[in-house]
């Protein structure tokens, strides 16, 4: 009789647990896991990706990033490609094998432009600076946290959604309930079967920052597999 009274204890604490945790608090606990020193604010490092695509050569990305200095540049090579892509401030400026001066019809094909420049950057900055990026103006945290199974595994789930002018994706990111680390995160635009989710397994320590190492991308609708980005230290 006893066990069966703690057991029921037990069950009610985790049941108030989830209904009671904001997601202030989630973002909070989740902050603390990968970023305990708060070391992102002022990120300066190098991260090495190699993105694996079905039916694609692997493309190896070099990218550095100083949030105190407002710089960003990305190098990514695939097969005897390589563009590189620089945003120092406001000035943005690319080149093409090493070319800083392409000819226009490369800069079509490649689409070296500030446009794409920018794209990299906010991609980037926004991936690997999760969950912090979180904090940042514009983002809406839903204060009703879920626990939520997906693919086997239980979770606690945030939502986020921004403001206009910031973008028009919902976002869901589950947490581990026990640690609060990242493992899943997902996007979905118009309809519910529209967008991705990403499976993040593994971490990689950089600047004192637990970031997923490996980030498999698959469609909603389909679970059909995009691919799979992996993160490396210099």
């Amino acid at each position: 009789m006893k066990k069966l009274i703690i057991l029921l204890l037990l069950f009610t604490t985790i049941i108030t647990f989830s209904q009671e945790i904001t997601g202030d608090e989630l973002l909070k606990k989740a902050i603390q896991f990968h970023d305990p020193n708060n070391n992102w604010a002022t990120f300066k490092g190098e991260l090495l990706v190699t993105m694996e695509t079905p039916k694609s050569a692997p493309r190896e990305s070099k990218i550095n990033i100083n949030l105190p200095k407002q710089y960003f540049s990305v190098s990514a090579k695939r097969d005897t490609i390589t563009t590189a892509f620089i945003v120092n401030k406001n000035q943005i400026s690319y080149s093409f094998n090493g070319d800083d001066n392409p000819s226009e019809e490369i800069k079509k094909k490649y689409n070296l432009n500030a446009e794409r420049a920018n794209l990299y950057k906010n991609y980037y900055t926004y991936l690997y600076g999760l969950p912090m990026k979180l904090k940042d103006e514009g983002t809406i945290i839903h204060q009703k946290v879920e626990r939520k199974m997906f693919k086997g595994n239980e979770y606690l789930v945030l939502k986020a959604t921004y403001k206009k002018e910031v973008g028009k994706d919902t976002w869901y990111f589950y947490f581990n309930p026990k640690t609060y680390a990242m493992e899943v995160y997902q996007f979905i635009k118009d309809t519910t079967d529209s967008g991705e989710y990403i499976l993040l397994k593994g971490l990689e320590s950089i600047n004192a920052i637990k970031m997923p190492k490996v980030r498999a991308w698959y469609y909603n609708k389909d679970d059909k597999y995009l691919g799979t980005d992996i993160l490396s230290r210099k």
